[in-house]
């Protein structure tokens, strides 16, 4: 019993951050991502009753004990749903740098999500699967679909409108992403006990939560008109909203380095020469870089010129996640 599958990471243009249920991993605001195709990982799961418990090798390592748990616990909601108690192996890999603000655990539970369906028999719906993916990590949900994605908060009493919807396809609006990358190492303070210490100590927690319904709407309609430039601006300033309410919670979470704030500042630079760039920053370092096709030579030209960058990955929108190969048994 084995499946392999493969999910893209995802980038949040109008960002979640915080939590209204822990245990189920329900976001306490919506949030729009696009997924983007340069940047996957591939994870492979077998089941079976040889194993004695539960094995995860993350980029050719065997994990330490906490990362494990958390694959254990995730694998444990499929094998009850599946009437199953065999352990797996699972064997993952990324091909970019991984707990590094680049959302390796979105695409990380996004394939795992459809290769232990597949492997389990599960026969669980594209939106179930983002419901299952979610469990794993608030952002996985959106990785299970390609091209622009929201992710609902739900309100229900059983919590099963809590999904990801996709807005349009990839092959909607060519936007292509710039990702600076200034730094390789892996964050300090993690996105779950990050948004736990915003929402208990933040004094605008609450009007975060307020601002996020208008947001949401406005990118809405921002990407049915394809108006670039609406978009853009939502998203640098859901970005920077995000990072202000990070910075406000005790004590500060700076996720940002001096390079982060380079790449910022040159990019409201490259707007006052004309040339339309906006960014956005997640939990960790990283400036992702959102332009239009004919602009994106220009932007990573001047990208590339901003002390600290060490990297630049250059990225279009990517696709649904899929099973690749016929493994299961």
């Amino acid at each position: 019993m084995e499946a392999t599958a493969i999910a893209h990471t995802n980038i949040a243009l109008i960002k979640y951050w915080g939590k209204k249920d822990e245990k189920l991993n329900l976001p306490a605001v919506g949030s729009i991502s696009i997924t983007l195709k340069q940047l996957f990982t591939q994870t492979k799961v077998r089941f079976s009753e040889k194993l004695q418990q539960d094995f995860f090798i993350l980029n050719g390592l065997e994990s330490g004990e906490d990362q494990r748990s958390r694959v254990s616990r995730f694998l444990d909601l499929n094998r009850e749903i599946a009437g199953s108690s065999l352990f797996a192996e699972v064997i993952s890999n990324n091909n970019f740098p991984t707990g590094a603000g680049l959302a390796s655990s979105a695409s990380g539970f996004a394939a795992l999500s459809l290769a232990a369906n597949k492997a389990l028999g599960l026969n669980l719906s594209q939106r179930e699967l983002t419901i299952m993916a979610r469990r794993g990590s608030g952002s996985a949900a959106r990785s299970v679909y390609g091209g622009f994605v929201e992710m609902k908060t739900g309100g229900n009493e059983t919590n099963s409108d809590a999904y990801a919807v996709q807005i349009a396809d990839e092959s909607y609006w060519p936007l292509k992403m710039l990702i600076a990358i200034t730094s390789d190492a892996e964050k300090k303070i993690g996105s779950t006990d990050g948004m736990k210490v915003t929402a208990k100590t933040s004094p605008y927690y609450s009007a975060w939560l307020a601002s996020s319904v208008n947001d949401l709407a406005e990118m809405r309609t921002a990407i049915a008109r394809k108006d670039f430039k609406k978009l853009g601006a939502l998203a640098e300033n859901s970005c920077l909203k995000m990072h202000g309410l990070a910075l406000s919670a005790k004590s500060g979470l700076i996720y940002w380095n001096g390079a982060t704030l380079n790449v910022m500042h040159a990019v409201r630079e490259m707007r006052k020469n004309n040339l339309q760039a906006y960014f956005t920053v997640d939990a960790g370092p990283q400036v992702k870089v959102i332009c239009e096709e004919p602009a994106a030579a220009a932007v990573k030209e001047e990208l590339a010129k901003v002390d600290g960058v060490m990297e630049i990955i250059f990225t279009g929108l990517g696709p649904d996640a899929k099973i690749i190969g016929e493994e299961e048994n």
